[in-house]
C-alpha cells in the first residue's frame, strides 16, 4: 500500500514543488536532486493518491476526456454519447533502460507490411496522460530520450514516427524526475527545460530521524492501518488541490508582480526567457494553492527560490544554488516606488544624517547581512584565492629522473588551482564497440547512421526498407504474385543496422609526485586534465581518477558518472613525494579489471599524466617495476593515451618510452588541445 503523502517527515520545498505542478502542470515539471535514501520515490509514488480522479472516455487507450475528447486520438474519434468512466490518477514509471519505442509508442511494421493494417502500440507517454510520469534516476536516460520526454511535456502532445507513417497524441502530464548527483549531473540545456527543482537531503535533526523511523515502522507493520490514521488529512489535501484547480484561472498576475518576476530573472542573469514564464506561471499556481486570486511577492519568492536554482549554472561543473540575498535585493528594487510620509532626514552629519546612526535604512534583503555582497556557496569557493604560482624553487632531487637515485623526497605541497580549461581533441577507443550511446568511440546503437542490415533476432524495430524488398523479390513468381504488388513474408523482413558513438570508461591515472610540482606545472596538468574531464561530461563517459605520489597509488574516485566529483577530487589534489608509477599503473590494471566484470559492454580508455619518472617503489628497480606494470596493462589490449608533461631543455623522454610500453597514443601536454592539433597539422603539411 502506497505510504501516505502528508506522513512524510521534513521535505517541505519538494512537497511543495510536486503540489504546485499538481495544482498547474503547465509549470513544467519537478527535478528532485538529493542523497541516496532520502524518500524521494516514496514521496513521489504518493502524490498520485491525492490527485483528483479523472473521467475518461470507455475504452480509451489515450485518457481522453469525454468533456473535450482530442481530435486526432488514434482511438477516436468519440462519439458525444460515448460511455465514460471515473478512475484514479495514474502513476507511470520510466525505467532507465527504457528503449524509444517503449516510450512514445510504436507501429507493428509487421502487421503493416505482411496484412496491411496499422496498428499503433500506445508507450507509457499515452498511459501517463492526465496522470503522473515518474523517471527514477533521470541522469542515467540517454539524451535523446530525455529530448522526447520534455518535448512531450512542453507541447502537451506526443508524435510517433515510422516509415512515412505518422501518429499524435494528447500527452499531458506531471512530470517528475528524480536523481543522485554523485552519479552524475544531466546537461544544464536539460536541467533548464524542467520547471522546478529542488534538492533533498536527511535531516540532520536527531528528533526528526527518529520519527521518519517512527512513521516507517508503523507503516511497516499495519499499512492498512497506517494509511487509515492519515485518510481525513490525505482527503483534505486532495480537496484543497482541487480547490486551487478551480481557482486558478481566477488567478491575476499583475504587471507590478510580473515586474517582480523579470526583475529577479535579470538580477540572477539566467539564459533565455523560459524561467520567467515558469517563475510566473508557479507564482500563480502558489497563489491558486493558497486560496488568493492575487499573485503577491511572497508568491513570486517562493516561486523563484524553485525555478532558479539550476538555471544559473554557466558550465557542468558549477552547482545549482540561489542567493537568498540577491532574491531579497532584487524584489526590493522592484518594488513600487511608495510616498514616504516621514520627514525629510537631516542632512548634516548629525545623528540622522548620512555620518550617523538614524539614516534610512537599506533594503531588506542587505539589512544586517555584513559584508556577504551576494553569490553562492559554490561561486564563494570558486573566488577563493588559491596561490598557483607561489611554489618556490623546486625541491625534486636531481635522481629522480631515471629512478636510480632514492634522495629525499619533496615535500608535499598545498594544492594549487586548475588553469582554465581549453577544447581538447577527439580521444577515442579504436574498432566498433556495443556499449551505451555516448559521443566518444564508433559503436553497434539504435541510432545513428545505416551501414547495412540483418535478419531481425525478434520484432522489427528499424525496417531497412530496400533491402527488405531485395531479399522478397526472388520469391515473388513461387508466392503467385499477380498485378504490381510485391508479397512480403516475414523470412524477407531486414532489420537496419545503425552505426552511431558510445561512451566509454575514461579512467585517468594522474602523476602528483614532487616532479610533477615543479616549475608550477601542476596548475597546466591540472588544468588539462579538467579539460579532458570537460570533454568526458559532454560525450557522456564515465570517468574514474587515480593519483599516485609518496609511497602508493589511490583510487581518489571510482568510477562514476559524475564528472563534477572528479574536478573537485582533482582541485583539491596536492603534490609532493616520490613518484610510484607501478603502484599507480597496478591499481589502474586492477580497477579496470573490476569494471570489466560490472560494465562488460563499456570499452574504457586509460589516460596517464606523467613525465614518466619513477621513484618510490617498494623494490630497488622502480624503472623495471613501471616497466612491467605496463607490459601487464598492455596485455589486456585496453586503449591509452599518455600525456607527456616533462617539461625543460633536457628531457629524458620516459612519458614517451612508457606509451610505447602501453602500445598507447602518445601526446605532448601542450599538443592536447584541439587548436594545438590543427596548428602541428598545418605545419606538417606546409613542411
Amino acid at each position: 500500500m502506497t505510504y501516505p503523502f502528508g506522513a512524510v517527515v521534513g521535505m517541505d520545498d519538494m512537497r511543495l514543488a510536486l503540489l504546485l505542478n499538481a495544482v498547474s502542470p503547465a509549470v513544467g515539471g519537478v527535478l528532485v536532486r538529493g542523497e541516496k535514501g532520502t524518500a524521494k520515490s516514496t514521496t513521489v509514488r504518493a502524490l498520485s493518491a491525492v490527485l483528483p480522479p479523472v473521467t475518461v472516455v470507455a475504452g480509451c487507450r489515450f485518457a481522453c476526456d469525454p468533456a473535450a475528447p482530442d481530435p486526432g486520438c488514434p482511438d477516436g474519434p468519440h462519439d458525444p454519447g460515448t460511455p465514460s468512466v471515473t478512475r484514479a490518477a495514474r502513476l507511470v514509471e520510466l525505467p532507465v533502460g527504457a528503449s524509444e519505442d517503449r516510450l512514445v509508442g510504436s507501429l507493428d511494421l509487421e502487421r503493416a507490411l505482411t496484412e496491411g493494417v496499422k496498428s499503433f502500440e500506445p508507450g507509457l507517454l499515452a498511459g501517463a496522460h492526465r496522470g503522473v510520469l515518474y523517471v527514477d534516476e533521470v541522469n542515467l536516460l540517454h539524451d535523446h530520450l530525455v529530448d522526447l520526454l520534455l518535448d512531450a511535456a512542453a507541447l502537451g502532445r506526443a508524435y510517433v514516427e515510422r516509415e512515412g507513417v505518422s501518429v499524435q497524441h494528447a500527452a499531458r502530464f506531471l512530470l517528475v524526475g528524480t536523481m543522485n548527483p554523485e552519479e552524475g549531473e544531466l546537461r544544464p540545456q536539460l536541467l533548464d527545460r524542467f520547471g522546478l527543482t529542488v534538492e533533498v537531503a536527511a535531516p540532520r535533526d536527531a528528533d526528526l530521524r527518529a520519527e521518519v523511523v517512527r512513521r516507517r515502522f508503523a507503516h511497516d507493520a499495519d499499512p492498512a492501518g497506517f494509511a487509515a490514521t492519515w485518510a481525513a488529512d490525505e482527503a483534505a489535501l486532495a480537496a484543497r488541490i482541487a480547490g486551487a484547480r478551480e481557482r486558478l484561472p481566477q488567478v491575476v498576475l499583475s504587471d507590478a508582480a510580473l515586474r517582480q518576476v523579470t526583475s529577479v530573472c535579470a538580477a540572477f542573469d539566467v539564459d533565455g526567457l523560459r524561467a520567467d514564464i515558469v517563475t510566473a506561471r508557479a507564482a500563480i499556481a502558489h497563489a491558486a494553492w493558497c486560496g488568493r486570486t492575487d499573485v503577491t511577492e511572497d508568491d513570486v519568492r517562493v516561486a523563484a527560490r524553485l525555478a532558479l536554482p539550476h538555471r544559473r549554472r554557466r558550465n557542468p561543473f558549477d552547482a545549482p544554488g540561489l542567493d537568498e540575498d540577491t532574491l531579497d535585493q532584487a524584489l526590493a528594487d522592484s518594488r513600487p516606488d511608495e510616498p514616504d510620509d516621514d520627514p525629510e532626514p537631516p542632512t548634516d552629519g548629525g545623528p540622522g544624517g548620512p555620518d550617523g546612526g538614524g539614516g534610512t535604512p537599506p533594503p531588506s534583503g542587505d539589512a544586517g547581512k555584513g559584508t556577504n555582497t551576494g553569490g553562492s556557496e559554490a561561486e564563494t569557493q570558486v573566488k577563493e584565492p588559491m596561490p598557483a604560482d607561489d611554489e618556490g624553487p623546486t625541491t625534486a632531487p636531481r635522481g629522480e629522473g631515471g629512478g636510480h637515485t632514492e634522495a629525499a623526497p619533496a615535500p608535499e605541497k598545498a594544492a594549487v588551482a586548475p588553469d582554465s580549461p581549453f577544447r581538447v581533441q577527439r580521444l577515442e577507443v579504436p574498432g566498433i564497440g556495443a556499449g551505451a550511446a555516448g559521443r566518444r568511440s564508433r559503436a553497434r546503437s539504435e541510432r545513428g547512421r545505416v551501414v547495412g542490415s540483418r535478419r531481425p533476432d525478434g520484432p522489427v524495430t528499424r525496417l531497412h526498407l530496400v533491402d527488405t524488398v531485395l531479399a522478397a523479390a526472388p520469391h515473388q513468381r513461387a508466392r503467385g504474385r499477380s498485378g504490381t504488388g510485391l508479397r512480403v513474408q516475414r523470412e524477407d523482413l531486414r532489420q537496419a543496422s545503425l552505426e552511431g558513438r558510445e561512451g566509454n570508461l575514461v579512467l585517468f591515472v594522474v602523476d602528483a609526485s614532487g616532479s610533477m610540482g615543479a616549475r608550477s606545472r601542476m596548475a597546466a596538468v591540472k588544468g588539462a586534465v579538467l579539460s579532458l574531464l570537460l570533454d568526458a561530461y559532454q560525450r557522456r563517459d564515465k570517468v574514474g581518477l587515480i593519483t599516485f605520489r609518496g609511497g602508493e597509488a589511490e583510487l581518489a574516485l571510482p568510477p562514476t558518472w559524475s564528472v563534477e566529483a572528479a574536478a573537485a577530487r582533482l582541485t583539491g589534489l596536492p603534490t609532493g613525494g616520490r613518484t610510484p608509477l607501478a603502484a599507480g599503473l597496478l591499481r589502474a590494471h586492477e580497477t579496470l579489471r573490476l569494471e570489466r566484470v560490472r560494465d562488460p559492454h563499456r570499452r574504457p580508455l586509460l589516460v596517464v599524466v606523467t613525465d614518466g619518472r619513477a621513484t618510490g617503489a617498494r623494490g630497488t628497480d622502480s624503472l623495471g617495476e613501471s616497466r612491467r606494470a605496463a607490459a601487464l596493462l598492455a596485455a589486456t589490449g585496453v586503449a591509452g593515451v599518455v600525456v607527456d608533461c616533462e617539461s625543460g631543455p633536457v628531457r629524458l623522454g620516459l612519458a614517451a618510452s612508457l606509451g610505447l610500453q602501453l602500445g598507447a597514443q602518445i601526446l605532448r601536454l601542450e599538443e592536447l588541445g584541439a587548436e594545438q592539433l590543427a596548428g602541428v597539422v598545418r605545419e606538417r603539411r606546409a613542411a
